[in-house]
């Protein structure tokens, strides 16, 4: 799947719900239902929120690594869910 399909794909809060579910990181799904809980939001609408927040304010250099890890990646959707999830925890907790 091209970037493009997959970034309209998780325009959708089921979907990306879906997509959390199946990155299998127990941890991770509970550190982002915390933070969605926080703002009163689904753990589906706090995923689409990262991806859209990481699409129009990640840095040349935010996508160019990305896109390193995900050539070199089996299920790349998973690398890149993977890494905006993490950083949208991360600049929470540096709020």
């Amino acid at each position: 799947m091209l970037l493009g399909d997959m970034l309209a794909r998780l325009e959708d809060e089921t979907v990306a719900a879906e997509a959390l579910l199946a990155l299998h990181d127990l941890a991770l799904l509970m550190r982002v239902k915390a933070a969605a809980a926080s703002d009163d939001l689904t753990a589906g609408e706090f995923t689409v929120m990262s991806v859209d927040h990481f699409v129009t304010h990640a840095s040349g250099q935010d996508w160019l690594t990305l896109n390193g890890l995900m050539a070199r990646a089996e299920d790349p959707g998973q690398v890149f869910l993977r890494r905006v999830l993490s950083d949208a925890l991360a600049e929470r907790a540096q709020a």
